[in-house]
């Protein structure tokens, strides 16, 4: 495997990651964990900006005038890096919900 399956793998398993950790984030505030909450957040950013960084590759070379094939498995990739931002977003507005219920206690 090499060219786009290879980045299209690498932006996939890197915002995977970042899902899974802003996912999870959202169970620890729920049990009043806030600074791992925190944690999983940044650990989930720092994959993100991998697989970003990955995409971003694919941008530059298409911005040098390179080809850069557009196949499904990089449409697919690209769903799942959106996919993790909007899961930080929510991610976000969870933990401050919980906290908020927190301080009311």
């Amino acid at each position: 495997m090499e060219g786009i399956e290879l980045v299209a793998f690498q932006i996939i398993a890197s915002v995977g990651s970042a899902r899974s950790s802003y996912i999870e984030a959202i169970q620890e505030a729920k049990n009043g964990n806030f600074s791992a909450a925190e944690d999983l957040i940044k650990a989930g950013d720092k994959e993100f900006a991998e697989g970003h960084h990955a995409h971003a590759s694919l941008i530059q070379k298409e911005a040098n005038q390179e080809e850069v094939d557009l196949k499904l498995l990089l449409m697919h990739a690209e769903d799942q890096l959106m996919s993790a931002e909007g899961f930080k977003f929510i991610a976000q507005e969870f933990i401050d919900v919980y906290e908020r219920f927190e301080s009311l206690k």
